[in-house]
């Protein structure tokens, strides 16, 4: 039976004899040609679908391992982060640069985060997210670092997860002012964890700890 393929990002589906690959879109923003190249790779690969992902990425779904690295070198980019103990996405709404409700730039902050930590290898897997405002359309509740904008700033969050043992994040710190010391802030606790190396989310760890334990340790 075949299995995922760490290496190209490959996940075998159902069928146990094809893949998907998930090209990278930071914050599912991207430009009409790019997404004719996505849909032109489909079609010479005989994929079977083109599948949009909750992580905002788009997946090309039933391909043949044989087409696997030419699919990846006709996209023009090396295989996405999708799977693996990484940071798997950076998920982004869309912010004050398109949203009339948002309170802070969820877009451009998003995207250093994706720039600077996707596919970052981690002890477990691992998700952020940026959030414009308390609607929370980058569902930053269930994410284990992310970022809620508001009206003063943004509130950092931690320790969130989705799966068989769902968590809820906990604000870490609130109405951060500034977007460089929001930043500053979330390397913290992705460099805590990367010490810590265990395997799990860091939500499991947060909780054997306490909150407060785990702010004293991440901010001193």
């Amino acid at each position: 039976m075949k299995k995922d393929i760490l290496e190209k990002g490959a996940i075998v589906q159902r069928d146990k004899e094809t893949y998907a690959i998930a090209p990278h879109i930071p914050g599912g923003v991207i430009s009409p040609a790019a997404l004719r190249k996505i849909a032109d790779v489909a079609e010479r690969f005989n994929a079977q679908v083109l599948k949009i992902t909750s992580a905002q990425r788009i997946a090309i779904v039933g391909l043949a391992e044989e087409s696997l690295d030419q699919a990846w070198e006709a996209l023009d980019e090396k295989p996405g982060a999708a799977i693996g103990l990484c940071v798997r996405s950076v998920k982004i709404c869309p912010g004050t640069t398109f949203c009339k409700r948002g309170q802070q730039d969820a877009v451009g902050v998003g995207m250093q985060l994706d720039e600077k930590y996707h596919g970052l290898e981690l002890p477990w897997k691992f998700k952020m997210a940026v959030s414009g405002c308390a609607n929370d359309c980058a569902e930053t509740c269930i994410k284990d670092v992310a970022l809620l904008g508001t009206p003063k700033g943004w509130n950092v969050m931690v320790g969130g997860n989705g799966g068989g043992l769902p968590r809820l994040s906990q604000t870490l710190v609130e109405h951060v002012p500034g977007d460089e010391e929001a930043l500053e802030i979330v390397d913290k606790v992705v460099e805590w964890f990367k010490k810590l190396n265990k395997r799990g989310r860091i939500g499991k760890f947060i909780e054997e700890i306490g909150l407060d334990a785990f702010r004293k340790e991440v901010l001193g």
